[in-house]
């Protein structure tokens, strides 16, 4: 609790109201009161108002500094792979050799699907776009294990934290299999994380597959890079569904569908469509033009960030990695690529862009690595739900273990006031 109060003036009126501060992070003032005064405060997209406490995540934009737990996001990067930054995110710490060992080997047991769920894919167009799969997929987990969630029980609740792990690569991969007509290829219990993944999405039963540990790599990078990122749009549609005691797989669901909009979880997917729309390497210069100009409706795509006002921390993780792909497979001089590097270089030198600390952000850089690893841009945002379902569980889980209300948000109200209805 607080000693520290803020008055607001209301008319004639004073209302003093509790200031409570964080482990670090602005200050913030207790508003719940104001209801009992016949006010509401007004914050179109939640931006001033901190709708819950959490011990997750940490993100200080005018700093570039992300911490899970208070780990900084860089030496979990260098550290840590993608299932030791689950255990962390679930957990509140990182855990013991031992501890890390049997949550490897849970996960891989939950690795495989229901077979009835073949079922539901088979139930999609095959031009189905695979966030519609997935989204409806792992809505339909709540089907399977619906009488053995008691969301009050943290055994039950850490069951299918695991489960949930386990299987959005399952599912992501075979929504990928399924749009491009190939059978599902079976998880691998002998790989890793992220090898499993990728001999998922790229295997065929009539041959081995044989990871590329570099591409693996990288790719359970981005998994760890895009784990979780406090309260964003996503993480806060799962903790309103949450909050009227939904089950998990759906509320999971629900988070699949708020990123799949293009202003939240296709940022890469745009920044290679931009690249695209520039062409050439010549055109740069006309393109960069265009981005200075107020006027003119383009967009450099993939620089700047809403939450840093500084260098994104993920991103000098994602440049190191992207170069390291781009070796690995020989494609220094893909032109896309070329491109890209140009649009970086300028972006990190010209005085427009570094005045404005529009510096290349995560979602340039995967998007590159993605494309150079021959992910189709529709499975971007899939994978970048795979990623994120431990966070979203997270956030999920730690709401419901303790004392929460239903979300209910207010509004200001401007349409017609009561009026009789008209006579016939």
């Amino acid at each position: 609790m607080t000693d520290r109060k803020a008055t607001l003036s209301v008319g004639d009126k004073s209302i003093e109201l509790p200031i409570y501060s964080g482990t670090v992070g602005p200050d913030v003032i207790d508003v719940r009161s104001l209801v009992q005064e016949g006010v509401f405060t007004y914050d179109p997209g939640f931006v001033s108002t901190a709708a819950c406490e959490s011990q997750i995540t940490y993100i200080d934009g005018a700093n570039g500094v992300l911490l899970h737990r208070g780990y900084p996001i860089e030496e979990l990067a260098e550290n840590s792979d993608y299932l030791e930054v689950c255990y962390l995110l679930l957990n509140g710490e990182l855990p013991t050799p031992e501890e890390n060992r049997k949550f490897h080997e849970t996960i891989k047991s939950h690795t495989m699907l229901h077979d009835q769920m073949r079922n539901f894919f088979q139930g999609f167009r095959r031009d189905a776009h695979p966030m519609a799969i997935m989204c409806g997929v792992v809505g339909a987990l709540s089907a399977f294990y619906h009488d053995q969630m008691d969301v009050t029980n943290a055994h039950q609740r850490e069951i299918t934290a695991h489960r949930l792990v386990a299987k959005m690569p399952t599912i992501a991969a075979w929504c990928y299999k399924y749009s491009i007509g190939q059978p599902f290829v079976y998880p691998r219990n002998d790989l890793s994380y992220a090898e499993n993944f990728l001999q998922m999405m790229f295997g065929v039963p009539c041959e081995e597959y044989k990871p590329n540990p570099i591409l693996a790599k990288a790719m359970d990078k981005i998994f760890i890079l895009h784990a979780d990122h406090e309260q964003n749009a996503s993480t806060s549609t799962v903790r309103l569904a949450g909050s009227t005691g939904a089950n998990p797989y759906a509320c999971i669901a629900s988070g699949i569908a708020a990123l799949w909009g293009p202003a939240h979880g296709g940022a890469n997917e745009a920044v290679l469509d931009m690249l695209a729309e520039i062409g050439d390497e010549a055109n740069i210069e006309k393109f960069i033009a265009k981005a200075k100009d107020k006027d003119d409706p383009f967009r450099l795509m993939g620089f700047g960030h809403r939450v840093y006002k500084n260098f994104d921390p993920r991103a000098k993780v994602m440049a190191e990695t992207a170069y390291e792909v781009l070796t690995e497979l020989g494609l220094e001089n893909d032109p896309l690529l070329r491109i890209a590097q140009r649009l970086e270089k300028i972006a990190l030198e010209d005085e427009y862009f570094v005045q404005r600390k529009l510096y290349p952000n995560v979602d340039f850089y995967s998007g590159l690595i993605l494309k150079a690893i021959g992910i189709p841009t529709s499975m971007f945002t899939v994978i970048f739900a795979l990623s994120r379902t431990i966070g979203w569980f997270s956030h999920w889980n730690e709401m419901v273990s303790g004392d929460y209300r239903i979300g209910r948000p207010r509004q200001l109200y401007t349409g017609e006031e009561a009026r009789k209805y008209p006579e016939k």
